[in-house]
């Protein structure tokens, strides 16, 4: 059923249980993964030019490379081919457009569960990826553990926090202006 899956990284201990559940996906399916870590280069755009761009994406190339190189190792103890690539842009497009050049039959990420306000605030990559993909995507909510009456940690801390819809024209308004940058 499954022959390629992606699974993107961002190199923090939450993004492992996915790691985790892609690499458990593929042994069962002898499937390869491929994961990738994304510079988000958008981001960056507003740096004062007497900074050097160049030095600032070899660190984050070298962050990158070691969250690629911990998904390499974790395939090797299970047994699994991983291939892997660090991508420059809008992680969300580059995401889905890798999946669909090396023909992925599964996305497999982590999401942070954030609700409300922190949701319509900081978007979310995971959910750009599940709106714009063909391809299927898994996600699975990474980080604290849950509290101990099984209230997620992400929440239980917002409890008096109104659960806000997002505005879809203005999530569709946020994502443009980040592919224009």
């Amino acid at each position: 059923m499954y022959d390629r899956i992606l699974v993107p990284t961002d190199g923090s201990a939450g993004v492992e249980r996915a790691v985790d559940h892609a690499i458990g996906l593929a042994e069962a399916h002898g499937a390869t993964i491929h994961t990738v870590y994304v510079v988000n280069t958008a981001s960056y755009g507003g740096i004062p030019m007497e900074t050097s761009w160049d030095g600032i994406r070899d660190v984050l190339t070298e962050e990158g490379q070691a969250a690629l190189d911990r998904v390499v190792s974790l395939g090797e103890d299970a047994g699994v081919d991983v291939e892997t690539a660090v991508l420059d842009g809008s992680p969300s497009r580059q995401i889905v457009d890798y999946a669909e050049q090396v023909d992925c039959d599964l996305i497999v990420m982590g999401t942070h569960g954030r609700g409300g306000l922190n949701r319509l605030l900081l978007g979310s990559v995971a959910e750009r990826v599940v709106r714009c993909s063909e391809i299927p995507v898994l996600t699975l909510r990474v980080g604290e553990p849950p509290a101990e009456d099984g209230t997620p940690a992400d929440e239980s801390s917002n409890e008096d926090e109104p659960e806000v819809a997002p505005d879809d024209d203005a999530a569709e308004a946020a994502e443009a202006a980040e592919e224009e940058s």
